[in-house]
């Protein structure tokens, strides 16, 4: 997997993709969570959705956990976000389709060369809101060290620069979350408002979601949980 946020585009395809719309609140009837959506043209047809879904009250400086919702049309064959921002040094996110179902991948670049797999963050696929069908595939899951890694951490109430990237070309071995990726077609940046996805019923949407919280907060406790 090639994962470059370097490639040259032409001007005006660069315009067209760009991602300038304000993040908006979403609420999804399947999973219950409200998300923080981001609308984005990975293609000149193809839009794909990243939404993301978190604890209303975490302490600042705590560590939370994140949901993380994508949807893609089937032409996207792979689509995926650097949570820094860059492709270097921060957890990348890749999912795609396979079949009916979905998969999902934790890579990792310490330069501008094919990520690795990377055991920093963790996913949870919960039982609603993943799916594939003849138009669109979804996958949704529940992350554990998304949003902090080494001394770099995502404030939940504020709006951090987020990359994206998205390939035509699908997975060599699409039922394996090892497997190589295509270089991507597009890619670009955008700021996103984390404030428009808080949950203050995250934890126990996760549960009912058949997720496991890693941590839990209340008003005048914080504190992490392993089950």
């Amino acid at each position: 997997m090639r994962f470059d946020f370097g490639i040259t585009w032409v001007a005006a395809v660069v315009g067209l993709l760009s991602s300038t719309a304000v993040a908006a609140p979403y609420y999804d009837a399947e999973t219950g969570f409200t998300f923080s959506e981001q609308r984005i043209a990975c293609t000149l047809t193809s839009n794909v959705l990243f939404r993301f879904a978190v604890p209303n009250n975490v302490p600042t400086g705590q560590k939370y956990d994140v949901v993380l919702q994508v949807v893609a049309p089937n032409a996207v064959g792979w689509a995926g976000m650097a949570w820094g921002g860059s492709m270097v040094q921060n957890p990348l996110t890749v999912g795609w389709q396979n079949g009916q179902n979905t998969v999902t991948t934790s890579r990792w670049a310490n330069s501008r060369s094919t990520p690795i797999a990377y055991t920093g963050a963790t996913y949870e696929k919960l039982t609603k809101g993943n799916k594939a069908n003849g138009t669109h595939w979804q996958f949704t899951v529940k992350c554990t060290g998304c949003t902090s890694w080494g001394s770099s951490s995502i404030d939940p109430r504020g709006s951090p620069k987020f990359a994206w990237a998205c390939s035509s070309s699908k997975p060599s071995s699409p039922s394996s979350n090892t497997t190589s990726l295509p270089v991507h077609d597009a890619h670009n940046y955008w700021s996103n408002d984390m404030s428009s996805g808080a949950n203050a019923n995250f934890a126990d949407l996760v549960t009912k979601n058949g997720g496991h919280n890693s941590y839990l907060y209340n008003d005048t406790i914080s504190m992490r949980v392993r089950r």
